[in-house]
């Protein structure tokens, strides 16, 4: 009787945190909100929005987060209101635009050589969704991510194209071909050490980023029961910008990237065989927890590694992805 009764509490206190002012009680009401309001920021066509929905449809987890444990630390209200404007507004760049066709887009390029109109690919200025104000999708899988930016005529990024963007500088790929992961992974951290920094500067700084939130204390490893994805929404900290104008790379949600193993697996030249895995950037607890190293061009220990496209890969409650785009 008393493992009912506290069945019964427990099923009682789901409704009650589900049904909280403004939060939507599923997570499919919440991707269903979450699809209205991007369409509507970012003129995302009928057509684009069918083949969203239909990769979403194929997940039971992903999602801005499980309704019933994730915690988010500030609402796009309060957002608005630090800002003194709707975050949508805030963050329009017309000159950006004008290069990348789009909002909410940022040119990547080599300011040592170019402009950013000379700029060759542009990169989505938040994670996805791509929406100030909007709280990042996690719980997705790589080939989750590649097909979502696929959906609406984008891709995901290759290692070095991230790298670029949170760097300041897009410089030519450099993947020491023909190594195994972690050797050639070994090279290229020893190569960039020396030149080392955050999107934010030489120096990490805390607060300046969404790296101030908490982590739930049921969180057991990774659980979706269990695991908050307790983050901010999309710009909640305007100095958190790199020097080409990419919010959010450090903090919020880690992030998907592809990490190329022969030029055929280079998505900036086409391929959508892809290569492995690569996770990059921080994420919402890291003013607390610094669980490894994460700056601009260092690339990870081949975490979870496995094929982007494989339909296991890995996914969880801080790790999201972000888009890019080929222009010209």
């Amino acid at each position: 009787m008393l493992k009912r009764s506290r069945a019964v509490l427990a099923a009682g206190l789901l409704v009650v945190i589900g049904s909280l002012p403004g939060q939507a009680q599923t997570l499919q009401e919440n991707n269903e909100r979450m699809f209205r309001e991007m369409q509507a920021a970012r003129g995302l066509s009928g057509a684009e929005m069918q083949r969203i929905r239909s990769i979403f449809a194929g997940s039971r987890y992903m999602g801005q987060g499980n309704p019933a444990v994730t915690r988010h630390p500030l609402t796009p209200q309060q957002l608005a209101a630090k800002l003194g404007q709707d975050p949508k507004s805030y963050y329009r760049n017309a000159a950006f635009e004008r290069i990348c066709g789009e909002p909410y887009m940022a040119p990547l390029y080599d300011p040592a050589s170019e402009s950013p109109g000379d700029a060759k690919v542009c990169a989505d200025m938040f994670e996805y969704p791509n929406v100030p104000g909007m709280y990042p999708v996690t719980w997705v899988q790589a080939n989750e991510a590649a097909e979502l930016c696929w959906a609406e005529g984008k891709r995901i990024g290759d290692a070095h194209e991230w790298e670029g963007a949170s760097h300041g500088a897009l410089t030519p790929p450099d993947y020491f071909f023909g190594r195994s992961v972690q050797a050639a992974r070994a090279a290229h951290n020893a190569k960039y050490q020396a030149s080392a920094r955050y999107s934010i500067g030489p120096q990490w700084k805390a607060g300046v980023c969404a790296t101030g939130s908490f982590k739930n204390g049921g969180c057991n490893g990774g659980s979706f029961t269990g695991c908050g994805s307790n983050t901010y929404p999309a710009g909640s900290f305007p100095a958190c910008k790199s020097p080409l104008g990419v919010y959010d790379i450090d903090g919020n949600a880690a992030e998907h990237m592809n990490l190329p193993l022969s030029p055929d697996e280079m998505s900036s030249r086409g391929s959508r065989k892809l290569g492995v895995t690569e996770m990059k950037g921080s994420w919402f607890i890291w003013d607390t927890v610094r669980a490894h190293t994460h700056w601009s061009r260092w690339r990870a220990p081949y975490w979870h590694g496995g094929r982007v496209m494989a339909s296991n890969s890995h996914r969880n409650y801080h790790l999201g992805f972000r888009c890019f785009k080929d222009v010209k």
